[in-house]
């Protein structure tokens, strides 16, 4: 089973690199970041132009360069962050959260049980297509696979200790452009508004 590198760069309080790929669908993207010294990329399936299929290609070819996949996904729904971890994303970013329940059914559906509600099936990308004891396997993804929130909404930023009270939740990624049109201002990070937004988030998210 495979460690998830960038998980154990934040835990080590090392920096790490990362992109996101929103159009490029070739496999040799991995190698080209590999070779440029990223440690990880999300694939964008909320604003890039990729199916399932093309999103597990590109997942293998980071596995493979030895990059951390994430994908950003759509919407939080199960069938979504279910199929991508299967497909060997070590994680997942759900965009426009705003309520806790919606961060209990994200980390529902990355968890498996007990921790989730996640399906099993051992012999997928997830576990570069090898068998693996469900026990092991299970509590070795629990501890492994990344949940991040963006955050980019006025209603998450007002809500944002709440959120973040949900266990099994890693980390959080703020969306400037959708939340400065949440917040009714300029996209400038620099805005009085955007600042105390961002300075909430910050606060927050270090108390963990």
């Amino acid at each position: 089973m495979r460690p998830n590198r960038l998980r154990a760069l934040l835990q080590s309080g090392e920096f790490a690199i990362g992109t996101m790929i929103q159009e490029i669908r070739s496999p040799a993207i991995a190698i080209i970041l590999a070779h440029a010294g990223f440690d990880f990329a999300f694939v964008d399936m909320e604003h890039g132009r990729f199916d399932l299929e093309s999103t597990a290609s590109l997942i293998q070819s980071l596995r493979l360069a030895g990059l951390t996949p994430l994908v950003r996904v759509p919407e939080g729904e199960y069938y979504l962050i279910a199929r991508v971890l299967d497909a060997g994303a070590e994680g997942i970013m759900v965009p426009r959260v705003e309520t806790r329940a919606q961060v209990e059914q994200i980390v529902n559906s990355v968890r498996f049980p007990p921790l989730g509600k996640r399906g099993l099936s051992t012999t997928k990308g997830h576990n570069d297509f090898q068998s693996a004891d469900p026990w092991e396997f299970t509590r070795f993804m629990n501890r492994e696979n990344l949940v991040i929130l963006q955050i980019e909404r006025k209603e998450a930023v007002d809500q944002i200790e709440d959120l973040l009270d949900v266990s099994g939740v890693d980390g959080v990624v703020i969306g400037p452009t959708d939340l400065s049109v949440s917040l009714g201002v300029s996209k400038a990070l620099d805005d009085p508004q955007m600042v105390m937004a961002i300075g909430k988030v910050v606060t927050a998210a270090k108390r963990r």
